[in-house]
């Protein structure tokens, strides 16, 4: 069955997703759909008028899906690459992810991202991936402003200091907890950025011998915390 996003009022697909039901998948009235308002409701539903515009349909159940027992966000500067992390959105929301949050950090090569363009990819891999939460996707921030607002209990720094060997992130978390990782731009974090973020209660962790691109450490990131809780 086809997945559609349409958050509350529940009575017709967006725009773009009118379009794509009517035009593309060329859906009727009478046909089934199901449509995920992005917070764990999956409403089973009728069309009943096949507008390429405004398809309007008709909800007969209700499914409600429970929050997973662990979450997963990942603090992230976006890469001057724009692509590299769109890529990025785009396979974590596909694995699963709770939370995305941008920073600008003192070696950052980009200093703005629009969120609009990130927040249309999550939701397109969220119905791609058939799944029932759209994560939630943060403006970007200063580094300093980023650590006041994350409270999960167990937070770690994605870092491999030349002078020490620090636990890699899947050994390092408990299963079944509430994670937030850093991944530093290509420039890597600052000296200060990582004193900093260690006095907040950060705990530095590696993700293997090799040295990897941001977006690519951001996802092995996610891929871990996943992994570690299945």
């Amino acid at each position: 069955m086809h997945l559609f996003y349409q958050p509350e009022p529940i009575t017709q697909l967006t725009e773009d997703d009118s379009r794509h039901a009517v035009k593309t998948l060329r859906l009727s009235a009478g046909d089934s759909i199901a449509v995920t308002d992005g917070h764990g409701n999956r409403h089973l539903a009728v069309i009943t008028s096949a507008d390429a515009r405004r398809c309007a349909f008709r909800v007969t159940d209700t499914q409600t899906t429970p929050p997973r027992p662990f979450s997963v966000r990942i603090c992230v500067a976006p890469t001057k690459n724009l692509d590299r992390i769109e890529w990025f959105v785009e396979k974590a929301v596909e694995i699963g992810i709770e939370r995305i949050s941008f920073f600008i950090g003192q070696h950052s090569e980009r200093r703005v991202l629009k969120l609009e363009r990130i927040e249309k990819i999550g939701i397109a891999a969220m119905k791609q991936s058939l799944q029932s939460y759209l994560p939630r996707f943060d403006e970007a921030t200063s580094f300093t402003d980023l650590l006041k607002t994350v409270a999960e209990e167990q937070r770690f720094i994605a870092h491999l200091p030349a002078n020490a060997s620090p636990a890699n992130l899947a050994s390092a978390v408990d299963p079944g907890g509430h994670y937030a990782v850093l991944i530093g731009p290509e420039g890597d974090f600052s000296a200060s950025e990582i004193q900093q973020a260690q006095a907040a209660g950060w705990t530095l962790a590696t993700l293997g011998p090799n040295r990897l691109r941001t977006e690519t450490a951001a996802l092995t990131a996610c891929q871990l915390l996943n992994f570690v809780n299945y």
